[in-house]
């Protein structure tokens, strides 16, 4: 009895200690992760058919063969992010890899190019504008689609080079037609308070390598039936886009974090046309109809090779159903919270792969809306076959969502893209989710 005691004894100071020199360290068991939320075109084009065998091509050359590799790869990065950054301060750290990558350094926006090397999941490999140089914005207008003026916006994203853009303040973006994306960019909207809003928003069409980073985009509208420029050397017709926030279009290695979007004509943000290797993270969606469509239309089986990441985004107040809405392809769902939805969360048709781990799903207080899952205009002979599966889900206010299929290992591997983690670590991980308010000299 003594030695127990003694053993009691031992054990609590050790546990005393550990809670002590974890305090001092300032990394404190007792976190507060009730952070105050931020504010917050299916594009068209008359490219030739050329362009789409070179977008099936380039979607077969980055489908991921070995997703165990990338699971691997973002375990050793988590459990190596406080050797990684070595900075003294660890008081941040949410279990959220991506954010516990770069977000305790108060000297962030010395180190804005640290954000390239903490992407995951399929779109992990996304360097933007990491090998290029800074641009910063300096001018909000957008007169000219063919002829932008240096310093705006558009003037940045459609350089043939590298670059790192940022924004020298606070501005709203009007833009009078879409904003079209050239290869290798990053738009960086830390430390200033960048709307794009009310006009055009954001195309991604064809190119490769392209991070989002840190925008509120909202309230974007149809646009088109004009020129519009997409490098130094080439403009040409658009015709009418739909309005969505964010459209990826034939592109590849695509990373859209940390942005708040709201209120578009269409999607907030869509990938279509053989689009793949994708990670959309710790975003905050709100007031919108169909959220997220990824997958053009059931006949286009170029999609099949698509894999997108949904990861660490708050789907909030006001949506109502796509949250994604799928086709073909492999899709990982995972760590998301959902707080909102009137229809359905997530839904598809045309056999795409769905692997939803460790997410929360509260549904609403409409009977009829409890689902989590929809197949869309598909009778249940047919979905009943598709790989649709759950695991470690938090299933709130009577959710429920429904699986499907045999459980292909070899189809759920591909679906697969980093290890999920507990569904009850789901508030603190998307506690940042959206834009977030960095200031210099602050952890961000």
């Amino acid at each position: 009895m003594a030695a127990a005691k003694s053993l009691v004894c031992v054990s609590g100071a050790v546990l005393l200690m550990l809670f002590i020199g974890a305090t001092i360290m300032g990394m404190s068991p007792y976190r507060n992760v009730e952070m105050e939320k931020m504010l917050q075109s299916s594009s068209n084009s008359s490219m030739a058919a050329s362009s789409e065998a070179a977008a099936d091509h380039s979607s077969r050359r980055h489908a991921v063969e070995d997703p165990e590799e990338i699971a691997s790869m973002v375990e050793m990065s988590i459990r190596n992010s406080t050797e990684r950054r070595k900075l003294g301060y660890f008081s941040c750290g949410t279990g959220n890899p991506i954010d516990d990558c770069w977000r305790c350094d108060r000297n962030w926006h010395k180190n804005r190019k640290r954000l390239a090397n903490c992407g995951i999941g399929f779109g992990r490999n996304a360097i933007g504008g990491r090998d290029g140089r800074f641009y910063v914005v300096t001018d909000p207008s957008d007169d000219d689609p063919v002829n932008p003026r240096p310093g705006t916006l558009r003037h940045a994203v459609i350089q043939d080079k590298p670059l790192w853009i940022v924004f020298k303040r606070d501005m709203v973006i009007v833009l009078k037609q879409e904003l079209i994306m050239n290869s290798f960019k990053t738009i960086d909207g830390r430390g200033a308070n960048v709307h794009i809003a009310n006009g055009a928003c954001i195309t991604i069409q064809f190119v490769t390598n392209i991070i989002i980073h840190g925008l509120h985009i909202h309230d974007c509208k149809p646009t088109g039936n004009a020129l519009v420029r997409s490098s130094p050397t080439h403009y040409g017709w658009r015709t009418m886009a739909d309005g969505d926030g964010v459209s990826i279009f034939g592109s590849s290695h695509i990373w859209v974090d940390h942005n708040s979007l709201s209120k578009c004509a269409d999607g907030l943000v869509d990938a279509i046309m053989g689009s793949t290797s994708i990670t959309i993270s710790n975003n905050h969606l709100t007031h919108h109809n169909e959220v997220m469509l990824l997958g053009h239309s059931d006949s286009y089986t170029r999609d099949k090779q698509m894999q997108v990441t949904i990861a660490y985004n708050h789907f909030g107040e006001g949506l109502i159903q796509r949250m994604p809405r799928c086709r073909h392809g492999y899709f990982h769902v995972v760590n998301n919270d959902y707080t909102h939805w009137e229809m359905y969360a997530i839904g598809g048709s045309a056999s795409p792969t769905i692997n939803s781990q460790g997410n929360r799903y509260a549904a609403p207080s409409n009977p009829h809306a409890k689902e989590v899952t929809k197949r869309v205009d598909t009778a249940t002979s047919q979905w009943k076959g598709w790989n649709w599966r759950s695991e470690g889900d938090l299933l709130l206010n009577g959710a429920y969502f429904t699986p499907s299929g045999a459980g292909a290992s070899a189809s759920y591997a591909r679906a697969s893209s980093l290890g999920a983690k507990s569904s009850s670590m789901v508030g603190s991980i998307t506690s940042g989710a959206g834009a977030l308010s960095c200031r210099r000299g602050q952890q961000c």
